[in-house]
């Protein structure tokens, strides 16, 4: 868990009920949580210099979706080194490799499985 300590994670979704339960479960392992509602959102903070350690990336979301968030993460020299983790209620089969095939480095379901979560955290977080 220390290597999560300070950490800086983009949470990127558009359900305030996942945002209070993600972000008081980071937050409670000394994680720092910045949050957007959508891609668009996440894209702003961005471009405004915030420079998270790992992005929680929602697919369905308003505005601009995971998916067209994950196209410009990873055609973007200045963000596609940012390890990207999909989130998604829609854990249909195939899902999985759309969204690394999408750009995003890894993938969880929803309803997000705390464990799983903490594993894959620290699996990417540098």
């Amino acid at each position: 868990m220390d290597k999560l300590k300070n950490k800086l994670i983009l949470l990127v979704d558009d359900e305030e009920s996942n945002i209070f339960a993600l972000g008081s479960y980071l937050e409670a392992r000394e994680m720092e949580v910045v949050v957007a509602k959508n891609g668009d959102d996440m894209m702003f903070l961005l471009n405004k210099g915030v420079r998270p350690d790992i992005i929680l990336l929602d697919i369905m979301m308003p505005v601009m979706d995971g998916y067209e968030a994950l196209h410009i993460l990873k055609n973007n020299i200045s963000f596609n080194k940012i390890p990207v983790i999909a989130v998604t209620a829609k854990a249909m089969k195939g899902d999985r490799e759309k969204c690394i095939e999408a750009g995003a480095w890894d993938y969880i379901a929803k309803p997000v499985d705390l464990k799983v979560l903490l594993d894959k955290l620290n699996q990417w977080a540098s």
